[in-house]
């Protein structure tokens, strides 16, 4: 298994997540080539339960674990984490999120992740309100908000999502949490300035980077429009 790099808990300068959802998935391993100077790789995880769609599954993520050094940052949309989750993170995944749609139980999910051996990640979908998790958000290492629905690529960013990311950087910024706050859907050169305004850490960037003439240069584009307008991140 290639190494996993270290990554901050909170970086300093703005996180580039390339999502494969996006990518030739006939050519995975060169289009992960392709992003080779990305923070993290973003992974969706379906299983046509959670989500109306089938994409990929551990043994893939065990495959590209082989041919890269980037962060693998795994998504399950997926019914019962408590039982699919930890495998993701024994297999060298560095973060592992799941949905608290999907389970009673996130911290218990979120504590066996970390055992395993990577960090822990909540998602939560556009309708679902913050309010009922932010007592547990120190049991995570990310909050991935969903700013579209869930299942497939290429949606239209939703910005209403972005007040909870300002009550999460709120809390923050207070001191009274440690977490890395990510977003997930829509997000390319007309929506990234908005995310980062509102206190986004990471950005996860599907068609935006893998519809770009060059993959590497997109993403570098889109961490330099991030860090132009970030009150909390620069380059």
């Amino acid at each position: 298994m290639a190494g996993q790099s270290p990554v901050p808990r909170l970086a300093p300068a703005p996180l580039i997540a390339p999502s494969i959802l996006a990518a030739d998935f006939a050519r995975l391993s060169d289009e992960v080539a392709a992003v080779a100077g990305a923070d993290w790789l973003h992974v969706d995880v379906m299983d046509n339960h959670f989500v109306p769609n089938l994409t990929l599954g551990l043994p893939v993520v065990e495959s590209l674990l082989k041919v890269t050094d980037i962060p693998m940052d795994c998504h399950l949309m997926i019914d019962d984490p408590e039982r699919w989750a930890p495998p993701y993170a024994e297999a060298g995944a560095y973060n592992v999120t799941f949905h608290a749609e999907a389970t009673d139980n996130p911290v218990g999910v979120a504590r066996d992740i970390r055992a395993a051996g990577a960090k822990a990640g909540l998602s939560v979908k556009p309708g679902t309100p913050l309010e009922p998790y932010l007592e547990i958000l120190r049991e995570f290492d990310t909050l991935l908000v969903m700013s579209v629905e869930p299942g497939f690529g290429g949606q239209k960013f939703i910005p209403e999502v972005l007040a909870k990311v300002s009550t999460v950087r709120r809390l923050v910024d207070a001191g009274e949490l440690t977490i890395v706050v990510e977003i997930d859907g829509g997000i390319n050169a007309d929506t990234i300035e908005a995310a980062a305004e509102a206190g986004v850490d990471c950005f996860v960037a599907g068609s935006a980077v893998y519809s770009a003439e060059d993959p590497a240069e997109a993403v570098r584009r889109l961490r330099r429009q991030a860090a132009a307008v970030s009150p909390h991140l620069t380059l």
